[in-house]
C-alpha cells in the first residue's frame, strides 16, 4: 500500500512539473510582435517563454521565430496571427501533441520530435482547412483576412 501511494505521489509531482514547463521559447522577434496571454499583451524578446494558449500576433513589419520544446521550429511572417491551442511533450518518450491555429498570415514549420514519433498528434488549422503533418517541413498561408 505504501509503495502505491508513493508511486501516485511521484506521478502527480511529475505531471505538475511537466504542465508547468513552457511550450517553447522565442528565438527571434523583429518589428511589431505581441504575445497575448490571458488578459495581458506583451512584446516578446528572444528567450521569452511561449505557453499553450498563447496568441502570437505580428504586425506589417513583424516576424517571430519560436522553438518548441520538442524542437519544432515555427516562423510567423508579417501580419500573422498564430494561436498555440494545445501543446504537451514528454521529453523521455517524445509523446505529445501540437494543436495550433494560423488565423491569418504565414507560418513556416519544421517539425520536431512529436511529429517523428506520432505524426497524427500534430495539427495546424487555418480558417479554411486543417492540416495533419506527414512531412518534416511546410509553409501555411492563411491569407490576410481576419477571422
Amino acid at each position: 500500500m505504501m509503495q502505491s501511494w508513493m508511486t501516485i505521489t511521484l506521478v502527480l509531482a511529475c505531471g505538475a512539473s511537466w504542465a508547468a514547463q513552457p511550450a517553447g521559447v522565442v528565438k527571434i522577434a523583429k518589428g511589431s510582435v505581441a504575445i497575448e496571454r490571458a488578459s495581458e499583451t506583451r512584446t516578446p524578446t528572444p528567450g521569452d517563454r511561449v505557453e499553450a494558449g498563447d496568441r502570437i500576433v505580428t504586425g506589417k513589419d513583424g516576424q517571430v521565430g519560436i522553438t518548441l520544446r520538442d524542437n519544432t521550429l515555427l516562423s510567423a511572417g508579417p501580419n500573422s496571427v498564430l494561436v498555440l491551442d494545445q501543446f504537451a511533450f514528454d521529453s523521455t518518450t517524445h509523446a505529445g501533441v501540437i494543436d495550433a491555429s494560423v488565423r491569418r498570415g504565414t507560418l513556416a514549420v519544421v517539425s520536431g520530435k512529436i511529429a517523428r514519433q506520432a505524426p497524427e498528434s500534430v495539427r495546424f488549422r487555418t480558417p479554411n482547412a486543417m492540416l495533419g503533418v506527414r512531412g518534416t517541413s511546410f509553409v501555411i498561408d492563411a491569407g490576410q483576412e481576419a477571422p
